[in-house]
């Protein structure tokens, strides 16, 4: 088993800044608090580094398919992951846009082979595809 803890770092959460300590296993936080009696594989001293909850980018343009030579689901997670994201909510403006079952399956499934980040997917609507929305499962599309 993995496990990480970081002390001292000035976590951040619901409006509050407090000094503590975070114990990770497995890459899940465990146990958040003040001076943990623990020990891990690493340990980190965060004194004077803030630690901040993951953020949820609800609108990103992430271009695949079809317009790759500008970004890819993998290039833009791992670049929004490093910018502390941990989950997007992609727009349906590719080429082709994501305007049919098929369409959005497709992205689903490239997302799942690369994406770094928790995903979802914007079903596009058009004057055309009235039909194609209706059978769209509320729960498997964020919009």
């Amino acid at each position: 088993m993995s496990t990480i803890l970081l002390r001292n770092g000035r976590i951040v959460n619901r409006g509050q800044i407090r000094e503590g300590d975070l114990f990770i296993r497995n890459g899940r936080l465990e146990q958040v608090g003040g001076q943990l009696d623990r020990r891990a594989a690493i340990e980190l001293d965060l004194a004077g580094k803030h630690v901040l909850p993951g953020i949820i980018d609800d609108q990103v343009h992430f271009r695949e398919p079809g317009l790759t030579h500008k970004a890819e689901i993998y290039t833009e997670a791992r670049a929004a992951v490093a910018g502390g994201v941990t989950s997007f909510m992609e727009m349906p403006n590719t080429r082709p846009p994501a305007l049919t079952q098929e369409l959005l399956a497709d992205k689903y499934a490239r997302a799942a082979a690369c994406s770094l980040a928790n995903y979802s997917f914007y079903m596009g609507v058009s004057n055309d595809n009235l039909e194609e929305v209706l059978k769209t499962d509320p729960q498997s599309v964020c919009g």
